[in-house]
């Protein structure tokens, strides 16, 4: 069965970057052409939302130099795609704390959602400035805030992935076994996939032994068959 939702933890870039001798924006540079592949594949594997974790609250922390490269490399990236978006079918997102975005990046990135808005072959869904504590945090705000007005509804639908349903599989690159403040809420039922791979080395074939190892597994949601 392919899953509805597959989410990717993008790991390992520094680390590849390394391997070639190269500073950690290389790795980043190179990892594009790895989100490329896999949005291909998602296509034509009939799945319906993918979403890739490209970098969270806390990286902010990291030295001002590789996230002011990263967020340049973001914004090449989205309007270089933009043509592709159409073509495909795409429907392209970004969920995350929007306060901390440069406005330049921010307005490019609203284009590209209103221009993609229609589109429903596939919804691509990149987790910017984003955590799974602050998306709980900010919908437990907005949830007290209606309480108290009388009219709040489900919990879910204040979160930042309201309307997008929960990851079916999480797939994390480079070894590394933990979700990293990720989706906390949304993964409670979630079936994870761990490669060794490192994120600018995986491809469609990487991709395939992911959902194979999906295909194989008993999901009961606590239920038993």
């Amino acid at each position: 069965m392919i899953p509805s939702h597959v989410t990717i933890i993008m790991d390992g870039n520094g680390r590849w970057a390394r391997k070639q001798g190269e500073e950690r924006l290389f790795g980043h540079s190179n990892g594009v052409e790895s989100v490329r592949a896999c949005t291909e594949y998602a296509v034509e594997k009939g799945i319906r939302y993918l979403s890739l974790f490209a970098f969270s609250e806390e990286n902010w922390n990291r030295p001002e130099a590789e996230v002011s490269g990263l967020m340049s490399l973001m914004l090449k990236s989205v309007m270089d795609e933009r043509e592709t978006f159409a073509k495909n079918d795409i429907r392209f997102m970004v969920i995350g704390n929007r306060e901390h975005i440069a406005p330049e990046l921010l307005s490019k990135i609203e284009m590209v959602e209103n221009e993609t808005i229609n589109n429903k072959r596939l919804t691509l869904i990149i987790m910017l400035s984003y955590s799974g504590k602050w998306d709980i945090q900010r919908a437990a705000e907005l949830y007290a805030k209606d309480y108290a007005a009388g009219c709040a509804k489900d919990f879910e639908s204040y979160l930042a992935t309201a309307g997008i349903p929960d990851p079916d599989l999480l797939i994390r690159t480079s070894g590394e076994q933990r979700i990293s403040n990720y989706m906390l809420w949304q993964t409670a039922y979630t079936e994870f996939y761990f490669t060794e791979t490192l994120w600018p080395d995986f491809r469609k074939a990487d991709f395939e032994i992911a959902l194979k190892s999906y295909e194989s597994r008993d999901r009961r949601y606590g239920l038993i068959k």
